[in-house]
């Protein structure tokens, strides 16, 4: 094929712009770290086999997986080990899972974790969230407000367990 047909530079030879990073502290159980470095391994991997295909016109997936792996290592640039283990017992803080109870007497658990490792559908929550703001420091007994968009909910502390 003639250089002349062959676009070497422009936006498809431009990396694609990094991801946000959060200005909180990251912080991260041991699972959470492990996470990371489990998803750079993956990302790392993925991204060269996308550099081995026959076919690379389209350069987009590549560039995707780039921006990813920056994104990974610069969370685990940042990431401030702090194991649940190792948490003063009695009272809410980083790493712990709590038990508590709404005003109609329904319990949920609670598990305040680091940002890349909250996850809502299994109750993992990050400490800036307003439900965490709520749990942090709060002892068994405590009723605490949590302010949500819906309406405030009072919730008191069943029980608190780190692993």
């Amino acid at each position: 094929m003639s250089r002349a047909f062959v676009k070497e530079d422009g936006p498809d030879n431009e990396p694609l712009p990094d991801l946000p990073v959060s200005s909180h502290p990251n912080y991260v159980t041991p699972r959470g770290l492990k996470a990371l470095r489990d998803r750079l391994a993956t990302l790392q991997a993925e991204l060269a086999r996308l550099k081995a295909r026959a076919e690379r016109l389209d350069k987009l997936p590549e560039k995707a997986a780039e921006r990813d792996i920056r994104y990974v290592e610069a969370r685990l640039r940042s990431a401030i080990l702090v194991d649940p283990a190792d948490q003063p017992g009695g009272e809410v803080a980083f790493g712990a899972r709590v038990t508590v109870a709404d005003e109609d007497g329904a319990d949920a658990v609670y598990e305040i974790t680091g940002e890349d490792e909250a996850d809502a559908s299994l109750g993992r929550i990050a400490p800036q969230s307003p439900l965490a703001r709520a749990l942090l420091g709060a002892r068994v007994g405590d009723v605490v407000e949590w302010k949500r968009p819906a309406g405030r909910v009072e919730l008191e502390i069943l029980a608190i367990a780190y692993a």
